[in-house]
């Protein structure tokens, strides 16, 4: 099997969806995660303003919502969770994506402090952080944040891992990579968009240049930018499409490379990597 091909059917993206029967099949498998579950009475998700917390979180109120009307549990809840480092340059599409989705609950938990303490801790270590690297810190205490808040509202921790994050690799290890269960899994990028539309979703939510936006050196840095290939191209791939050999060897690069990132701790039993 060619390696495109591998990765296809590793991730699961369809050539074409149904907007509105993928929306049926994420909302209904949060419920049934839940159900299972009784025990879980909350989802976490930290919303930052751009398509995929958008559409995870929208999904995620989506699913409360009706589990409260079917199960006449009025303890299940969806928070979502502000996690700006100081204040966000995009802060009002925080607030338009918080307006759209409507969660029970919203919580802000800046983590500034936390970073520049931790950072401080290291420095006196004598380990000196690159802007890159401190933009890792930046996505654990995020994740770290949505833990304790889901510990204590018996709750999960919600990702927005999609196929065009996955097969990049484009997420930080045991960061926004580090989460309980992903209800996107599957999508692309434009069939996200998708969903969204099909929600009735502001558009500028899902036209936006997306950006994990961690670095201080370079602030808002379009993913494209530092993936070397456009979502567009992306998106091509993994629905089978033909690209230049350049653009596909990017691609394939980024996930072999980043293998290590989809998978649980490497043991003796793992060979993938030899």
């Amino acid at each position: 099997m060619a390696l495109q091909q591998e990765i296809i059917q590793a991730l699961g993206v369809k050539p074409q969806i149904d907007a509105e029967h993928e929306i049926r099949v994420s909302v209904d498998f949060l419920k049934s995660y839940l159900k299972t579950y009784p025990f879980i009475k909350s989802l976490v998700l930290g919303i930052s303003g751009g398509q995929d917390s958008t559409l995870t979180g929208k999904l995620c109120q989506l699913a409360i919502s009706e589990l409260r009307q079917e199960t006449a549990d009025d303890s299940y809840q969806f928070i979502a969770v502000r996690l700006p480092f100081g204040v966000q340059a995009d802060e009002q599409d925080c607030q338009d994506a918080i307006t759209f989705i409507q969660p029970d609950r919203v919580l802000t938990v800046n983590i500034k402090g936390a970073v520049l303490a931790s950072e401080q801790a290291l420095r006196e270590a004598g380990i000196e952080l690159s802007d890159f690297i401190r933009g890792n810190e930046k996505a654990r205490e995020r994740m770290k944040a949505q833990y304790s808040i889901a510990g204590m509202t018996k709750g999960v921790v919600v990702g927005t891992d999609h196929g065009a994050e996955a097969v990049t690799g484009f997420f930080t290890k045991y960061g926004d990579g580090g989460t309980d269960i992903n209800p996107i899994f599957r999508l692309n990028k434009r069939q996200g968009k998708a969903l969204l539309k099909t929600l009735g979703c502001p558009e500028h939510l899902y036209q936006k240049a997306p950006t994990a936006d961690l670095e201080d050196d370079r602030p808002s840095l379009p993913d494209e930018a530092a993936l070397g290939v456009t979502y567009e191209q992306i998106d091509d791939y993994l629905e089978g499409k033909t690209l230049d050999d350049a653009t596909s060897k990017i691609i394939e690069g980024w996930y072999l490379k980043t293998e290590h990132k989809r998978r649980t701790p490497i043991t003796v039993f793992d060979d993938f990597w030899k």
